[in-house]
């Protein structure tokens, strides 16, 4: 399931051309994984969970934090992204579950990036 997606939005001329940068991988190695989680855990939980979001489009940075990066990457960045492409309703504030499945995409992605950088 995650490996297809992971696959569709690489073949995306704009998803597939974030990557991390030695400063994103740096700081992942600082914190370790587990802390990276919890921040895309929080992330998502403020910033894309609830079902009106005032500046939904704008509320993901493009740079200065690696799980701003890999939702891009992955299409987690804004509702409508997230609608477009893996479904998930707009409208709604998000399940438990939906907020999992997401993290799990940004973390399975970021793993991906560690390992074809450190190569």
């Amino acid at each position: 399931m995650y490996n297809d997606i992971l696959e569709k939005l690489a073949k995306s001329k704009f998803r597939g051309s974030f990557h991390l940068s030695s400063k994103d991988i740096k700081y992942i190695n600082d914190k370790g994984l587990d802390v990276i989680r919890k921040h895309a855990e929080d992330f998502i939980k403020t910033r894309l969970a609830p079902a009106y979001i005032p500046n939904d489009g704008k509320q993901t940075p493009m740079k200065n934090h690696p799980v701003f990066i890999a939702q891009h990457a992955t299409a987690t960045c804004c509702r409508t992204c997230l609608y477009k492409w893996h479904h998930i309703k707009q409208n709604k504030e998000l399940t438990e579950n939906e907020q999992e499945y997401i993290v799990n995409i940004i973390m399975l992605w970021i793993s991906r990036e560690l390992s074809t950088q450190n190569k």
